[in-house]
């Protein structure tokens, strides 16, 4: 691992049944951030989405500086609720809430992508609260003639795809209002933002390896490279990056993920974007390269192979 360039620190979630301790789901990256000589500190994930950020951050101790956040997803106004209380203890995180905001939320970075991306329309909606079909079929109309997927500003329910994903033809505007009611109840009160409608597109997995590719981008630079959470294989194909790459540049975020697929006419395309903090690593990816990308300043791309985990 690359020797830390300064001492990293990072805000990791603490375990629900134990306030002291990471996390399970994040304790091999936290281990591997003390043995590369960072500081780990601790917040209540779940106190800070009650809406008492004081107190999800009564651990980290005062001038704590510059801080990376490390875990669960966070509303954005939540996001910047805890960056305001970590300021007034003499911290901040190292991502602003206006970059989180504009990685983590699709109206935050489509634009900068939508070259790149499936085209999307989208309306702000309240939690539990469905468009009405006339709304959506406006919706509807500025996306090409076919199918949809439904998701809202960070999320989708892909494995309830036929319920409350997939829309077989936006010409059918019940279909469209059932499809995307199913999904506003399903989500409830995790609705992010407002209902997005996406343009389908075919993709397919090149033989052997992961149907998704998720790139890791530390301040435009692609550090990592895995396969996407949900793949039952870690190997990867070797995405074109050099327009992602300019896509990265331009949005200005410190910390992003892009996740990608390769469409049946053989593009390349980005199926998401994401702030870094909050995003997912494979279960066979290795946690002290994702550390690496957080503890130096610049490190190989590395990708992971049929052994592990091993530089490109």
């Amino acid at each position: 691992m690359p020797t830390p360039t300064a001492t990293t620190t990072v805000l990791y979630c603490s375990d629900p049944l134990d306030e002291r301790r990471v996390d399970a789901h994040f304790a091999a990256e936290a281990r591997q951030l003390r043995a590369a000589g960072g500081i780990v500190l601790l917040v209540d994930h779940d106190t800070l989405l009650a809406g008492d950020p004081e107190r999800a951050v009564a651990r980290v101790p005062d001038g704590a500086g510059a801080v990376w956040y490390r875990g669960w997803m966070v509303p954005a106004h939540r996001y910047a609720e805890l960056d305001a209380a970590l300021r007034r203890r003499g911290g901040e995180l190292a991502v602003t809430p206006d970059a989180y905001r504009r990685a983590h939320e699709l109206p935050g970075w489509y634009g900068t992508f939508a070259g790149l991306t499936p085209v999307s329309r989208w309306l702000p909606t309240a939690p539990g609260r469905t468009p009405d079909p006339g709304r959506l079929a406006s919706l509807a109309a500025g996306l090409p003639p076919g199918a949809a997927v439904v998701k809202d500003y960070v999320k989708s329910r892909k494995h309830e795809w036929g319920e409350a994903c997939y829309v077989p033809d936006l010409a059918d505007p019940a279909a469209l209002h059932r499809v995307v009611a199913r999904f506003v109840e399903l989500q409830d009160d995790f609705l992010a933002g407002g209902v997005v409608l996406r343009a389908f597109e075919t993709f397919v997995a090149p033989e052997a390896t992961a149907a998704e590719v998720r790139v890791w981008w530390r301040d435009a630079v692609p550090r990592l490279v895995t396969a996407h959470p949900d793949s039952p294989v870690a190997e990867v194909p070797a995405p074109d990056l050099a327009p992602v790459r300019a896509a990265v540049e331009a949005l200005g975020c410190p910390f992003v993920t892009t996740d990608l697929a390769l469409r049946a006419d053989g593009v390349w395309r980005v199926v998401e974007v994401g702030d870094g903090q909050v995003s997912d690593l494979h279960r066979d990816a290795d946690p002290a390269l994702f550390v690496s990308l957080l503890t130096a300043d610049r490190a190989p791309l590395c990708t992971p192979s049929a052994s592990g985990t091993t530089p490109a």
